[in-house]
């Protein structure tokens, strides 16, 4: 066979939890693509998953995935296909329904597997092509800027905070990044899509799913026929959420973001030219990432924060019951609260304040009242994430390391680079990396051959947003990271 010749192969195999109470909306897949250009083997796996490897270092919050699963997979593709550990991708998508997701430890292996396995037997002659679509009407990023300098995190286990302290939102990378493969006769064979969105909950009845990728492949796939499949490549997702995330007036519906996304993919795919001269590269190397020191002084500045507002609650005359028909008579008429305006009228022209000294004393027991109610709403998240702090300081304390192990891969594909971390990258790392890079068209694949969770900007420490508060690195990850993505982008 001529080194020439460019091949490609896809499987997929079905890994969803098979006990008879789940609940599944839809399947998970681990779906398999194995390139070849003669020299080099590459295989990339997507999987309907929360996490690789997140067993242990979430303290079995994110479980179904163990610390064994990828080392074994690795294993045995070497072993028994030929084709070097160190050039396997897998990527979570990072899809969070609630309970168990997945069939078990050594069904996940021999499943992901023999889709590798099946994609190596049907491989064929191919031609790639790499080019980006857009879709920027179905996320944003989900760490508020205060005008206070600090952030905010939009999440269920606490409240927004006052509109009122908002001065804006942070950044979102809004491109699909696309590598389009088809058969030598034009016919489409798979799609890599590349999107960063933080696959939360699929629905409200907490079912299994793949979530709105699961459609957006779906819509994929049948819009292109011929048994193409659609793989979708995670990205820098930490703090991107979906826009309906916090809608309490509707049910959860994940139909029209999967089909927005996979309509804006098959837009950009129309314009993507593909040919046969691709060559293939990939390298992987580890890193030591420094954990972090900084959590007892961040505890610590939350409890004086805490200690605080929990001192403004006193001299409060309402409860509940007395301030909501205060309020709403008062936001009702806010010149005349108390009755009709001729008694006001009245009590000016006879030289009496009755009304004007209640309302007075009323209006500041309703103002009074409502920043007891944004007391405890900032009370609310700082509780959380003292109580997450002080899990993440137990998790980097039964280590025993000054830092956490973690591969960067980078993987090209013709004109295209694919760059991995095995941590919830934020978007703001994602775009530097991009900005970065000498190729036109470069790809962060987050949540990829392992986890750590959130990887968040140095700059973003000490201003309480979630990812930092959930994150086990300190600051000086982003840098180490960086650099060398940078270098391994520069050898491919």
């Amino acid at each position: 066979m001529s080194k020439s010749v460019l091949r490609a192969g896809i499987a997929k195999s079905d890994i969803t939890n098979d006990s008879k109470d789940a609940i599944i909306r839809d399947p998970l897949y681990a779906k398999a693509l194995v390139l070849d250009d003669g020299d080099t083997k590459i295989v990339i796996v997507t999987m309907d998953v929360t996490a690789i490897g997140g067993r242990k270092i979430s303290q079995r919050m994110l479980d179904d995935v163990g610390e064994d699963f990828l080392p074994n997979l690795r294993n045995r593709i070497q072993n028994e296909l030929n084709i070097p550990g160190c050039n396997l991708l897998v990527n979570a998508s990072h899809t969070h329904p609630i309970g168990r997701l997945l069939c078990n430890d050594e069904e996940q292996v021999d499943r992901t597997f023999d889709a590798v396995k099946r994609a190596m037997q049907n491989m064929t002659e191919v031609r790639i092509g790499v080019g980006v679509g857009h879709e920027d009407r179905i996320t944003m990023n989900r760490t508020l800027r205060l005008k206070n300098g600090k952030h905010w995190t939009i999440r269920h286990s606490n409240p927004c905070p006052p509109d009122e302290e908002a001065a804006g939102l942070g950044p979102v990378d809004p491109e699909i990044g696309i590598i389009k493969i088809d058969r030598i006769d034009g016919k489409p064979l798979a799609v890599v899509y590349n999107f960063a969105c933080h696959l939360l909950f699929g629905d409200t009845k907490g079912s299994i799913t793949a979530n709105f990728t699961g459609i957006a492949s779906k819509v994929i796939e049948e819009s292109l026929g011929n048994d193409a499949m659609a793989l979708f490549l995670q990205g820098a997702a930490g703090d991107v959420i979906d826009i309906t995330f916090k809608d309490f007036n509707r049910p959860r519906d994940i139909e029209p973001l999967g089909t927005m996304l996979g309509l804006s993919t098959l837009e950009g795919l129309k314009k993507i030219q593909t040919r046969a001269d691709v060559r293939l590269n990939v390298i992987s190397e580890t890193i030591q990432l420094p954990r972090r020191t900084d959590i007892p002084a961040a505890i610590k500045s939350l409890q004086i924060e805490q200690d605080e507002l929990l001192k403004s609650l006193r001299f409060m005359s309402l409860n509940f019951k007395s301030f909501l028909p205060l309020y709403l008579k008062y936001a009702l008429n806010t010149e005349y609260p108390a009755d009709y305006s001729y008694r006001y009228m009245q009590n000016e022209k006879t030289g009496v304040d009755d009304f004007a000294s209640m309302d007075s004393i009323n209006k500041s027991n309703i103002d009074k009242y409502l920043k007891n109610i944004y007391a405890m709403e900032k009370l609310t998240r700082i509780q959380d994430d003292i109580e997450t702090l002080q899990k993440h300081q137990q998790i980097n304390d039964e280590s025993g390391e000054k830092t956490i192990s973690a591969e960067v891969q980078g993987i090209k594909i013709g004109d295209c680079v694919i760059i991995t971390s095995s941590a919830e990258v934020l978007a703001e790392v994602g775009l530097n990396i991009k900005k970065a890079s000498p190729y036109e068209h470069t790809f962060v694949a987050a949540y990829s051959n392992g986890y750590m969770h959130y990887g968040a900007p140095a700059s973003y420490y000490g201003k309480e947003g979630y990812e930092v508060t959930e994150c086990l690195l300190a600051p000086e990850w982003q840098e180490i990271y960086e650099k060398k993505a940078n270098e391994i982008i520069s050898k491919l």
